[in-house]
């Protein structure tokens, strides 16, 4: 199978620079990395393929001697510029930053710019952490806006009250994994990388136990139905979480994940929170809409008065300062934000019915609402359109 051009490989000019030949390989060995294609031998093929003509292309006096012969310039060893698969942990120190200084061309250097990047790396370099867990409390507004204390009960992993979280018998049982070296990670060769996972025999740990504990049989932790004490900071809103740090699953060899308490409010029957504002709905009667009044109001913090001009309209909105809520990690307060509804009233008497026409009929047609003279001054100007 003859060999394809170097420059067509990385989809680059023979005039290209090393900035434009290192950008065109990066983009290729991230697209075609084994790690991202487990599945696809063509994709590590192409991945070789790019590497090989990088090595070229990179190395001056290699791009020499390939642009004078091509890919004869390296059959037979010739001048000692085969492919040799140690030069490319140099290559990937070179693009990806990861080898400059003393570290050299060290495959640890490689490993741990290709567990960056493709989640190669686990175990070993990196210390090993429980899963984070959410807990879903409800509350009610009150609650919420003013802060609480409460218990929750939920189960999770926690260490292992037997072996003392250690998974054996005795600290004795405990030796290095034969494996990995007590590392936590076994090197494998993949094409012309070697690169690093997790170790099969220990999961990552670096360790091996002789004769496990009979209660947790081995894994030093196990389920435990657990009851805390949260505190809930005044303004809290729905959505909101509480991180009790610690208090997540347990692992052994490891530190234990966070617990994430989620806050969800409850609805209320009058007040709906938007921020730190409070709204509600004020029913009033058309009587009190028309002639004006003052009244009581609820708040989070007892009852206030609230003055209803006379001619006030439904849906008129009037903003209370101060009654609404402060959120948490801010020191200002929202306002209370009170809607007035206009209740047209139902099951009226004959007496009541009587009073109603009377006033019907001194106001006439629509003198003294603004709102429907200007509804019916609109309708005549568009009635007059129709017809001139």
């Amino acid at each position: 199978m003859s060999k394809r051009d170097f420059y067509e490989v990385l989809g680059v000019d023979k005039t290209a620079n090393q900035q434009e030949i290192k950008k065109a390989y990066r983009k290729l060995a991230m697209k075609y990395h084994p790690d991202r294609n487990p599945d696809d031998p063509a994709a590590e093929e192409k991945f070789k393929e790019a590497s090989m003509a990088y090595e070229v292309l990179s190395d001056d006096s290699k791009r020499s001697a390939y642009d004078r012969m091509g890919h004869a310039a390296f059959e037979n060893g010739m001048g000692g510029g085969g492919f040799g698969g140690g030069n490319f942990q140099d290559i990937f120190g070179d693009i990806f930053g990861g080898m400059g200084g003393g570290r050299g061309g060290s495959a640890g250097g490689f490993q741990d710019i290709f567990g960056d990047i493709f989640g190669g790396r686990t175990g070993g370099g990196r210390s090993r952490r429980g899963s984070d867990l959410r807990y879903m409390l409800d509350l009610t507004l009150e609650e919420a806006v003013q802060g609480t204390k409460k218990e929750i009960t939920f189960t999770a992993p926690a260490p292992c009250e037997t072996c003392d979280g250690k998974g054996a018998k005795d600290s004795s049982d405990i030796v290095t994994c034969a494996t990995c070296g007590g590392v936590g990670v076994v090197r494998m060769q993949q094409g012309f990388f070697a690169v690093q996972q997790t170790c099969p025999n220990c999961g990552g740990s670096g360790k091996q136990i002789k004769n496990p504990c009979h209660d947790c049989h081995g894994s030093g932790v196990k389920e435990k139905s657990r009851t805390l004490e949260v505190t809930i900071p005044a303004g809290i809103d729905n959505g909101d979480r509480v991180r009790l740090t610690g208090e997540g699953e347990a692992i052994t060899g490891g530190e234990s994940g966070d617990l994430y308490v989620e806050i969800r409010v409850a609805q209320h029957p009058i007040f709906t929170r938007e921020g730190a504002d409070l709204y509600m709905d004020v029913p009033i009667s058309f009587a009190d809409a028309a002639l004006g009044r003052e009244m009581e109001v609820p708040t989070l913090e007892g009852r206030i008065n609230l003055r209803i001009p006379e001619g006030t309209q439904s849906h008129k909105v009037f903003r209370i300062k101060g009654k609404g809520v402060t959120p948490v990690r801010t020191t200002m307060k929202g306002d209370l934000l009170c809607r007035v509804v206009v209740e047209t009233p139902t099951n009226l008497n004959n007496e009541q019915k009587k009073l109603l026409r009377q006033l019907q009929s001194s106001m006439g047609d629509h003198q003294q609402s603004p709102q429907k003279k200007s509804f019916f001054d609109k309708l005549k100007e568009d009635v007059k359109d129709l017809f001139d």
